[in-house]
Order: C-alpha cells, then sequence, then structure tokens
C-alpha cells in the first residue's frame, strides 16, 4: 500500500535575480514535463511560503522564523509512493532542487 510523503523544500535565504522570460518559460516547462511524469504520486502541489510568519510557544507567539536561520522553508509538497526511495526518485528530479536548496521528505503516520 503506498505511503503518504510530506516535501519540505529548504532552500538558502539569498536574494536571486529575477529570471528572464525564456527562463521562466523553460522553467515552466520543466516543471511542468515533471508534474507529468510523477502525476500518479503527487497527492497535493502544496504552495511556497510567504517569507515571515509566527512561531508558537508555551509562552506565547513570537516572529518567525528567524533571519539568522541558515536555510528557510519555502514551500511544501504532500506525494504518495511505495516507498521512500521512490519518493526519493521523486523529489530528486524536482526542477526546483538546485545547488543551495534540499527537499526533506518525511513520511505522515496514519491515514
Amino acid at each position: 500500500m503506498p505511503k503518504k510523503y510530506l516535501f519540505l523544500m529548504r532552500s538558502q535565504p539569498i536574494d536571486r535575480q529575477q529570471p528572464s522570460p525564456t527562463q521562466m518559460q523553460d522553467m515552466f516547462a520543466a516543471f511542468n514535463a515533471w508534474k507529468d511524469k510523477f502525476k500518479d504520486n503527487i497527492l497535493d502541489m502544496g504552495g511556497k511560503l510567504m517569507p515571515g510568519g509566527k512561531v508558537v510557544s508555551t509562552s506565547g507567539a513570537t516572529d518567525g522564523p528567524f533571519v539568522e536561520a541558515k536555510e528557510v522553508v519555502g514551500g511544501y509538497m504532500f506525494v504518495t509512493a511505495e516507498s521512500v526511495e521512490r519518493a526519493i526518485q521523486v523529489a530528486g528530479e524536482m526542477p526546483m532542487l538546485m545547488p543551495g536548496s534540499t527537499i526533506e521528505i518525511r513520511e505522515v503516520a496514519g491515514p
């Protein structure tokens, strides 16, 4: 039975130059090809996360995540796969995986 995995997309907090329109078209084409190849594995495309947010603890809520962080979570996605090896393959072929970025894979417990 397939398992459900959470992908957390992480990257270093750096300012990147905006891609050109041609580069954007190439990026969308690569992403759409990846999405089509793994359409049976993608449960929820998730999305990009806005910068900032709140961190909640027993003492209340504070601003976060913190700027001094070495990496930030920039997005998430849910996938299904027969094994963690298949989940690694799905993540490893993702076009958004670039130098300085990582995808953390966490198996979801339960249904």
